[in-house]
């Protein structure tokens, strides 16, 4: 299966983000990308809260969402939404990865478990749960036969969750992100390819990259990451831009049986 990932550097209102990603979905199509995946925050992405959610909508309503599930049909191809920030039914905001077939409908939601809730080293303070509640499930979706495990960013560093997903079945793990640029640095190749290497499993990682509007920096850099953990496709730059990568839907069956630490791992007590 061919892959297209989109790495954006998504404005901080609907309409902007809508124009900036089209074109790249568009020309990953036209390389010949059966699965288009984008980076968390694809909708919109505005760091100040109080600006942020009067502009929310829930997933139906999503300009952007509903945007690319017409790209999804007019192109035949399959798109997955890294995550929309929206609306859940109760009013509270969450962070939702969307999975959407060819003919436009919504194959699977993901709502990201683990929030960022940090203080940096460089005085950057992320504060996720003040925004959004969390989801309180792993999800697995098919796609021409091939099970993706759906995660979100910072998920990236609970290993737990992606043993989870590979046990399930999860062949190829999603993790779009709006990485910032000094853990990115230090940490966004080697955690993706250590998660690759204990699942047996390819890793699509769709990135923002470069400053945004609403000030933040991200890292960019979107990589694919093979069951072996070499890195397969990689964008070397934080720039708007489309990777390409052909996925080989043996190699994760390879790897597990060359390695076989899902089967091996044991049961145990304490410390």
């Amino acid at each position: 299966m061919k892959v297209g990932l989109i790495q954006t550097r998504t404005p901080a209102s609907h309409a902007a983000a809508l124009a900036h990603t089209l074109p790249l979905v568009r020309e990953a199509a036209a390389a010949g990308a059966r699965l288009i995946l984008t980076p968390e925050g694809t909708n919109i992405l505005q760091k100040d809260r109080e600006t942020l959610l009067p502009q929310l909508t829930l997933l139906a309503d999503d300009p952007v969402v509903n945007g690319l599930r017409e790209a999804a049909r007019a192109l035949d191809v399959w798109i997955n939404v890294g995550s929309a920030l929206v609306k859940r039914d109760d009013g509270k905001a969450t962070n939702r990865q969307v999975l959407i077939r060819p003919d436009g409908s919504i194959a699977a939601t993901y709502d990201k478990l683990h929030m960022f809730d940090v203080d940096l080293p460089t005085g950057e303070t992320a504060r996720e749960s003040a925004t959004y509640e969390p989801g309180d499930r792993a999800v697995t979706a098919d796609v021409d036969g091939l099970k993706l495990g759906l995660s979100i960013c910072y998920d990236l560093r609970f290993a737990a969750l992606y043993r989870a997903l590979a046990l399930a079945g999860a062949q190829v793990m999603t993790i779009p992100a709006a990485f910032t640029r000094p853990t990115g640095e230090a940490h966004w190749e080697v955690l993706m390819r250590a998660r690759a290497i204990e699942t047996g499993s390819y890793v699509l990682a769709a990135a923002q990259g470069g400053f945004h509007e609403d000030r933040r920096g991200t890292y960019g850099h979107s990589l694919v990451v093979g069951p072996w953990g070499q890195v397969v496709a990689q964008l070397d730059h934080d720039e708007p831009g489309v990777l390409v990568a052909d996925l080989d839907p043996a190699a994760p069956g390879k790897a597990r049986a060359a390695i076989p630490a899902l089967a091996n791992a044991q049961p145990f007590t304490g410390p």
